[in-house]
């Protein structure tokens, strides 16, 4: 299945994930609406701390996920390699890359001396017995639901001894997903159809969000009623048709497209169902940030961001 094939949209299949930077031994350094650490001083010192203490000094990352959640607790700077697709935080790029969802590359694992490597339960099954071959302590964290994310971030707390900063992190991203929950409670649930891939520049291969991913929880959780037809694992494809008789009142398309030459206007895109009431509306929403698809501490943010378009006067905002 394609979706799966494209680490970027796989993590998006992992279901679960939640949480919020959590703020470890610095200052933290605000960016729009976010809080991220502050790599510094109090970082190193973690670092030096952790490894007095026995703790794994050298951690290879296998998701993007896993990365952002080894950041909001505060053990990134023992993070020796990740995927191929880790864009967060932004130091990952001075880092080695060991391969992609499924093709670890085994050798270079083995040449970076992990003590640790840490992976999703969704990609567990394709890689695991080939790392735990190698004799590297695995760790697999869960990753299909957002109580699964809240629960890889106090596993990846425990495991690199950040336990406190990992209670921090999940009380953080738990209180937004509440905050959220709150202000959406009794307003109308309006039907909205999430498309988590298709081919770029066209309404072909229609992938789309169903019940049993995170991403149906948080439209869930941001007033909004996930209405795409079940399927098996969380995620399924989707005809133009079936769109079309499904009718939403919004859509949400996060097809990571391109920049300048690659890139494409979603709402032309979309004039091909002009007769869907989302389309009618222009409430046809694109999101391209990456970390929305990822079961990390970013969670919070997404189901905050789904909640301003579903609903933006509760929010002290326009529709778009």
């Amino acid at each position: 299945m394609k979706l799966w094939k494209n680490q970027r949209r796989v993590d998006v299949r992992a279901a679960l994930t939640a949480a919020l930077i959590a703020l470890v031994a610095l200052a933290p350094v605000a960016c729009g609406d976010r809080v991220y650490v502050e790599i510094g001083k109090g970082e190193k010192e973690a670092h030096e701390g952790a490894q007095a203490a026995g703790q794994p000094q050298r951690i290879i990352s296998l998701s993007p996920s896993t990365t952002e959640v080894l950041y909001g607790v505060g053990a990134f700077e023992r993070v020796v390699a990740v995927s191929d697709y880790d864009k967060f935080p932004p130091e990952v790029s001075r880092l080695p890359r060991v391969g992609g969802w499924s093709n670890t590359n085994l050798e270079q694992v083995a040449a970076l001396k992990p003590d640790l490597i840490i992976m999703t339960s969704s990609q567990a099954p394709l890689i695991k017995d080939k790392l735990d071959a190698l004799g590297v302590r695995t760790v697999t964290v869960p990753s299909y639901t957002v109580a699964d994310a809240l629960a890889s971030i106090e596993q990846i707390g425990a495991v690199t001894g950040r336990e406190e900063a990992a209670r921090q992190l999940v009380a953080e991203v738990s209180a937004k997903l509440e905050d959220v929950r709150g202000r959406t409670r009794e307003l109308p649930r309006l039907r909205v159809l999430c498309i988590v891939d298709r081919v770029p520049g066209t309404l072909r291969g229609l992938y789309t969000a169903t019940r049993g991913s995170f991403f149906a929880e948080l439209i869930e959780i941001a007033g909004g009623e996930s209405i795409a037809p079940p399927a098996s694992n969380g995620f399924g494809q989707i005809s133009k048709e079936a769109v079309v008789t499904l009718d939403p009142d919004i859509i949400f398309d996060m097809l990571q497209s391109g920049d300048g030459k690659l890139a494409e206007n979603t709402q032309e895109v979309w004039q091909e169902l002009g007769s869907v009431r989302a389309v009618r509306a222009g409430r046809v929403y694109k999101l391209n940030d990456e970390s929305m698809l990822h079961p990390s501490q970013f969670v919070g943010d997404t189901a905050r961001k789904f909640a301003e378009l579903i609903h933006p006067a509760a929010f002290g905002a326009k529709a778009q």
